[in-house]
């Protein structure tokens, strides 16, 4: 079959969405022909064009002369120089013509609106040589405020990364949406359709399949299964994605199948390969059999139905993401922070790639843990995902990865590190993770010498007690002590935060926002987000909320959406809260703040804290242990040492060091790092049970090599314990 499938806008501008790009690699390989577009980003770059910004500021305003603010009038006064500027900015930002940094860096080529009155750069941000971060950063602030114009005068509904999302929020009732796609369409609306047509009429797909990853892309996803109903009503359309998978589960009103005549949940492999096959059958004349289709609602004989189905993939069987079609160098590479691991969302594109099926924890009870895309822990095998990753990097010439894993598990990253040293594939790459204990010093290391720039994990509540009522698995002082061995490694640490769990008092909120002034201060974590609490239908809390003293005021069942849930808890409502912590945070991201007290961020009374002053401070104090067993694996991660004479040299990329050393003991510690080198050895290292045999084959009879100084030194300059 031909089959288009579709990324809605709005997404993400300085990367594609995954979901296509897995599904076509899939569909492909079973014989189909398979195109995928991220009609998000054609929309964002048609719009935001000479022509596209013309048709913007001409656009009737929703304003009246009297209601438009100063800001506003004045960008269309400027609107010439909009103009003139649209292209310029967006090609620098597509890495198409990096000349164009100092142009852009200077002050009054750009007109500056409020974005650039909010977010002027600190006088050391950028440094002296980041002329190209600096014109960046002041070509986002310019695509910001014309996305605001068009927020304010033209669309209230646009923003970079969503359209619409307020109306698709867990909605009880479809009725606002149908009405909304009843009305005429909008400049958006336009756009995408224009879009749509091209793609129809050039490819002349059999089937259309829209993913729907967040809120933000619902709309402009039924805006455009209308449109393809209406102008092609013999091409089957259907939906699945995110956002259906968790808002769509009990879904009861059939007028959504107005717009979709499928709708799909959880892998997509699964349920479109079913439904591909009985369109094929229905193709050759072949009885439709509704019953083959996995969890999948349609209509049948005017019967609104849903199929649950038994079929699952296997992680390990599905081939690499296919990202042929979409045009990897049109993307945005966008600086909205100056925070360096902040910037990461914004800043690309990266591969995305999913390391394993699920997650080996999900039991935190904030967590949609009973859905399949949780629940169903599958993970990947480190050769293969190494044979996707180079067969990615030839298809796309592009070596930065975004594994998107719920949290990627120690022992898979530890294998994979292992195979792209080994292999000597060079990438850079970051990741989700839980802070657990198994991320030792020398791991981390092992994984920065690997390519890992960066990783992101939960801390939460920043409290033992909350940590354990949440299942969350871990301590403040655990996460402290994984966040230190991230940082001696090199590699950035962003948290995830959260205020207003089940049982949280004020006094707990100011202790976890002291904990994380002071991880700050000691550099231990480089950037965080706020978040507040809510209670989804799928998850522990959700199913069991008389355990956390929750009483769900949504009703049980919806005949829409249901995932975001209304309820009211016993304690105080820490709400108030919010817009103090995420000022300090945007301070502390900004290396600023720390020793402002912490009632000067709200503006009403607050706690003392009570944690202690320096409590970070004698965290990181504490040793790490070295823990060395019989099955301990001893890898090497530098280039091979000289031996001459009774002298070890080591050459690194950034020094050269010489070692003394007696002869027999030079034979052994070069025999030694021959066996654990990465690079050299077919079994990836040497266990520690095995040291001491090739110790004896020199002569050397010390039991405990791990107490031996030079052992130790070695420890310093590569060796590692796994």
């Amino acid at each position: 079959m031909k089959i288009l499938l579709i990324t809605p806008p709005f997404c993400q501008l300085n990367t594609p969405y995954p979901a296509t790009a897995y599904l076509k690699a899939w569909l492909t390989r079973e014989g189909h022909q398979v195109r995928q577009a991220d009609t998000g980003l054609e929309v964002f770059l048609s719009l935001f064009s000479r022509n596209g910004i013309a048709d913007v500021f001409d656009h009737p305003s929703g304003l009246s002369p009297e209601q438009e603010p100063d800001a506003l009038r004045r960008m269309r006064i400027l609107k010439d120089r909009y103009i003139e500027a649209i292209d310029p900015v967006v090609t620098f930002l597509q890495g198409g013509d990096n000349g164009l940094a100092t142009l852009l860096a200077r002050p009054g080529y750009l007109p500056e609106g409020e974005r650039f009155i909010h977010n002027i750069p600190q006088e050391d941000a950028f440094g002296a040589m980041g002329i190209t971060d600096l014109a960046r950063f002041r070509s986002t602030l310019f695509l910001e405020d014309l996305g605001d114009y068009i927020t304010r005068a033209v669309d209230e509904d646009f923003g970079f990364s969503r359209y619409a999302e307020r109306i698709a929020l867990s909605p009880p009732s479809f009725d606002e949406l149908s009405f909304r796609l009843e009305t005429e369409n909008g400049l958006i609306d336009d756009y995408h359709r224009l879009i749509l047509k091209y793609h129809m009429d050039d490819f002349e797909p059999e089937l259309v399949g829209f993913s729907i990853p967040f809120p933000g892309n619902l709309f402009q996803a039924l805006r455009g299964a209308q449109y393809i109903r209406q102008l092609h009503p013999s091409v089957t359309v259907c939906a699945g994605g995110g956002y259906v998978n968790t808002e769509l589960r009990s879904l009861q009103d059939p007028r959504l199948m107005d717009y979709f005549h499928y709708i799909t949940l959880d892998d997509g492999e699964d349920a479109m390969g079913a439904l591909v096959n009985q369109l094929e059958r229905k193709k050759k004349g072949e009885e439709f059999d509704y019953d083959s289709l996995v969890r999948t609602y349609f209509i049948m004989d005017g019967g609104f139905y849903f199929n649950k189905g038994e079929s699952r993939c296997v992680h390990k069987n599905r081939p690499a993401p296919d990202y042929s079609d979409l045009p990897l160098d049109s993307y945005l590479s966008l600086t909205d922070r100056q925070n360096p691991m902040h910037r990461l969302w914004s800043e690309g594109p990266w591969i995305k790639m999913i390391l394993a099926h699920g997650c080996y924890w999900h039991r935190c009870a904030f967590c949609d843990t009973s859905l399949d895309y949780i629940e169903h822990y599958d993970p990947g095998n480190p050769r293969d995902l190494v044979d996707q990753m180079t067969d990615l990097i030839e298809q796309t010439g592009r070596r930065s990865f975004h594994f998107v894993d719920e949290a990627a598990p120690p022992r898979l990253l530890k294998e994979l590190a292992i195979e792209l040293i080994s292999r000597g594939v060079s990438v850079t790459w970051w990741t989700n993770i839980r802070f657990e204990k198994q991320f030792t010093p020398d791991l981390c290391r092992l994984l920065a010498r690997s390519g890992c720039i960066a990783v992101s994990g939960g801390m939460e509540v920043a409290s033992d007690r909350l940590l354990e009522l949440m299942d969350k698995g871990v301590t403040v002082e655990q996460v402290v002590q994984v966040a230190r061995a991230f940082r001696e490694a090199g590699i950035m640490v962003h948290t995830y935060l959260m205020y207003g769990f089940p049982g949280q008092t004020p006094q707990e909120l100011i202790n976890a926002l002291d904990t994380v002034r002071q991880m700050f201060a000691s550099r231990l974590i480089q950037s965080g987000f706020w978040h507040q609490f809510a209670l989804t239908a799928h998850s522990p809390a959700g199913l069991n909320p008389e355990a956390f003293g929750i009483t769900i005021d949504s009703p049980e069942e919806s005949e829409f959406t249901r995932n975001d849930l209304l309820f009211h808890q016993e304690g105080p409502d820490l709400s108030a809260f919010g817009e103090g912590l995420k000022t300090s945070l945007f301070n502390y991201m900004n290396n600023r703040g720390f020793h402002i007290p912490l009632k000067e961020w709200f503006t009403f009374k607050t706690p003392r804290p009570s944690v202690k002053r320096h409590a970070v401070s004698r965290m990181i104090n504490v040793p790490f242990e070295i823990d060395l067993r019989d099955n301990s694996r001893i890898v090497w991660i530098e280039s091979l040492p000289e031996l001459e004479e009774d002298t070890l040299i080591f050459r690194g990329n950034s020094y050269q060091e010489l070692l003394q050393i007696s002869p027999e003991e030079g034979q052994f510690f070069l025999a030694l790092l021959e066996k654990a080198s990465l690079r050299q050895s077919g079994d990836r290292g040497i266990l520690y049970r095995e040291i001491p045999e090739l110790a004896g084959h020199f002569g050397l009879t010390d039991p405990e090599i791990s107490e031996n100084s030079l052992f130790r030194e070695l420890m310093d300059y590569g060796l590692l314990i796994l």
